[in-house]
């Protein structure tokens, strides 16, 4: 036995997928201002966040119709970066960016499949924040071999610190504008 949703009018649907990705820019705003917190709350911060943020890709993604696993799977990726995070070993600077890393290139194979299923504005979307969560997977991979240098010789430096925080921001402003593209669209497409 399944459980099922209540229904809700489309004027409601709307505004409680637009609420998720307002919630979701307000993370994105949160991020940006990490370097300001003390490292020694950073991983408890992040962790809330990605956790935060998933949820309420799940919520959204539970009123969705063509893709709704996918984007709920999306939301469930997030979770379980967020729940990683919280464990004592991302902490460690190098180990958070694995997770991060990871998080973004699984986010971006489900958000690229999801793509390829969807049709319209609710499309192009969802292929930006899967190329943007994508490409940020990459610079991370990238940047972790110079990161790993680095931060095995100083410790986390700042800069590192405040480029991990825009990663968290620039994928988290892909996802708002992702869910208040699929609010925009619950009266004229089925998303």
């Amino acid at each position: 036995m399944t459980a099922q949703l209540p229904e809700l009018n489309q004027a409601n649907q709307e505004r409680l997928i637009s609420l998720m990705g307002w919630l979701v820019l307000a993370l994105a705003a949160c991020a940006a201002i990490l370097p300001l917190v003390g490292p020694a709350h950073g991983a408890i911060i992040i962790s809330t966040m990605l956790t935060v943020a998933g949820l309420a890709e799940i919520v959204a993604g539970a009123r969705r119709y063509e893709t709704r696993k996918l984007a709920m799977l999306a939301g469930a990726i997030t979770i379980i970066a967020g729940l990683l995070f919280a464990t004592d070993q991302a902490t460690h600077f190098l180990s958070g960016l694995i997770i991060i890393a990871g998080w973004l290139f699984l986010r971006s194979l489900v958000l690229g499949v999801a793509c390829v299923l969807e049709h319209g504005a609710v499309r192009r979307w969802t292929g930006i924040a899967a190329a943007t969560d994508f490409l940020l997977a990459l610079v991370t991979a990238v940047g972790f071999s110079i990161s790993s240098l680095v931060a095995t010789l100083f410790g986390a430096t700042p800069p590192l610190i405040a480029s991990f925080a825009w990663l968290l921001a620039i994928s988290f402003v892909a996802t708002a504008m992702l869910l208040l593209q699929v609010a925009s669209c619950v009266d004229t497409e089925k998303v």
